[in-house]
C-alpha cells in the first residue's frame, strides 16, 4: 500500500540492522560482546525498586495516570533547586515517557511544515526524527573536534537564524562525550533570544561525568528560562532506562504546549513509575557517586586497553560512551563496525549513524564489566593488526 511520503526518511535504526547480524552470529554459537546500545547494566538503588514492589499489589496503580502527580513535579522542583540552583514552579515541568517522548512531540508542537530547526552533526539521531515528523527543514551545525565539538552559532547564516524556530543542543553529549565549557550556555541563550529561537537542551547524561567535573543545566544561564526547555532523564542517572521516566523543564508556555500535545497522544506515565521517580529524586543520592566512579573506571580500562593495542582515543568527559576516532588505515565507520562484528563478535555503533561528520568515528558503550571490556579490546586489537597487514 502507499505509505506517507515522510516514511522515505526513516530507514531501520542502526540497532535493528546490527541486531540482524547479531542473530546470525548467535545462531552460529559465536561469543558476542555488545558495546553498542546505551542501556545501563547496573540495577536501580534498592529503595527505588522497593517502591515498585509496594505499588505492584495496589490495584489503583494500574489505572490511567492522566497527568503527573503533584508529588512528582514537586520532587523535580526540589531536585532542580538542589542540584543546579534553578528555581521552578509546577507549570515549568512536564513528565515524559522517556526523553524521546519530547524529542518526537515537541517539534510537532512548535514547528510548521517548512520551518527550520538547527541540529548538531554529529548528534543524537532522535533530534532529526522529531523534526522530520513535523515536516520541517533541517540545518546542521557542524561539531568539529578542533572546535571542541561546539556549534559555531555565529557562523550560522543570518537568514537561516532568522527563520529557525528550534535549536538542539546536548551537553554532556551523546555520542561525543563532551561537557559544555563555561560560557557556552550563556552564548546559546543570547543567540536564541536575538533570533526568537527556542533552545531544546537534551541533558540526559547530566549526572554521568568524570574526573571531578559536573554537568550543568542550560536553565541556569541568564535568560535561558525565557528561551529554553531542558530534558532531564532518570534513565541513566538512576538506571531506570526501561521504566521510561524523564522531564521537560523550562519556559512555561512551551512546556504547556508539549503537555497539551501529549494529552492527545497518551494517558500519562504509569503510576508506579511516577512513585519510583519521586523516590529517586528525593531519596539518597550516594548511588550517583558510585555510578560515576564505576563508569569512569570502565572508561579508563577501555582507553588504556585500546592504547596498548595501538589505538589511542580521547577520554570522554561524561556520558557512558567513548567517541573513538578511527585509525587512518581503517575503513569508514559503517564498514569498520560491520567487519569488526563479523570478525570478532564485538559490537560498536558506526559514527555515521549520528551524522555525516561521524563517519570517521565509532561509538563504544561502557555497558559491560571491565573484564569484558578488556576482552573486547583484545579482540579489537587483533582485528586492527589484521587491517594493517591488509594495507
Amino acid at each position: 500500500m502507499p505509505f506517507a511520503d515522510k516514511m522515505s526518511a526513516f530507514a531501520p535504526s542502526v540497532f535493528v540492522r546490527l541486531e540482524k547480524e547479531l542473530d546470525a552470529l548467535r545462531a552460529e554459537g559465536r561469543e558476542i560482546i555488545d558495546l553498542s546500545v546505551g542501556t545501563p547494566d547496573f540495577p536501580p538503588a534498592g529503595h527505588i525498586m522497593d517502591v515498585l514492589r509496594d505499588c505492584a499489589s495496589d490495584p489503583d496503580m494500574y489505572k490511567y495516570a492522566i497527568r503527573d502527580y503533584n508529588e512528582l513535579t514537586d520532587a523535580a522542583v526540589r531536585w532542580y533547586k538542589r542540584r543546579y540552583g534553578v528555581s521552578l514552579e509546577r507549570e515549568n515541568i512536564c513528565g515524559l515517557t522517556g526523553s524521546q517522548d519530547a524529542l518526537a512531540h515537541l517539534p510537532l508542537a512548535l514547528l510548521n511544515p517548512g520551518d527550520t530547526a538547527l541540529l548538531p552533526d554529529p548528534g543524537y539521531p532522535m533530534f532529526r526524527t522529531g523534526v522530520l515528523l513535523a515536516n520541517a527543514e533541517i540545518y546542521t551545525t557542524p561539531l568539529y573536534e578542533e572546535g571542541g565539538f561546539l556549534p559555531d552559532l555565529e557562523a550560522i547564516p543570518r537568514d537561516v537564524a532568522q527563520r529557525a524556530k528550534l535549536l538542539f543542543i546536548s551537553y554532556p553529549a551523546n555520542p561525543i562525550g563532551r561537557l559544555a565549557p563555561d560560557g557556552f550556555f550563556e552564548r546559546a541563550a543570547r543567540f536564541a533570544k536575538k533570533h526568537g529561537i527556542i533552545v531544546l537542551h537534551d541533558n540526559a547524561y547530566s549526572e554521568l561525568t568524570f574526573d571531578g567535573r559536573l554537568g550543568g543545566s542550560f536553565l541556569s544561564a541568564p535568560g535561558a528560562m525565557e528561551v529554553g526547555v531542558e530534558l532531564n532523564s532518570l534513565s541513566k542517572s538512576y538506571n531506570l532506562t526501561g521504566a521510561r521516566i524523564s522531564f521537560a523543564v523550562g519556559r512555561a508556555d512551551v512546556v504547556a504546549a508539549l503537555a497539551r500535545m501529549k494529552s492527545n497522544i497518551d494517558y500519562g506515565i504509569f503510576r508506579p513509575v511516577q512513585r519510583m521517580a519521586v523516590a529517586a529524586l528525593d531519596g539518597p543520592q550516594d548511588s550517583l557517586d558510585a555510578l560515576r566512579a564505576a563508569y569512569q573506571s570502565r572508561r579508563d580500562a577501555l582507553c588504556g586497553a585500546l592504547a596498548q593495542e595501538g589505538w589511542h582515543i580521547e577520554k570522554p568527559e561524561g556520558t557512558m560512551f567513548c567517541w573513538a576516532k578511527l585509525p587512518e588505515y581503517a575503513p569508514d565507520s559503517g564498514e569498520f563496525a560491520l567487519n569488526l562484528l563479523r570478525a570478532t563478535g564485538v559490537v560498536v555503533v558506526p559514527g555515521i549513524s549520528f551524522g555525516d561528520l561521524g563517519n570517521r568515528y565509532v561509538r563504544i558503550a561502557l555497558t559491560q564489566t571491565e573484564e569484558r571490556i578488556r576482552a573486547a579490546c583484545e579482540k579489537i586489537g587483533r582485528h586492527l593488526r589484521q587491517l594493517t597487514m591488509n594495507n
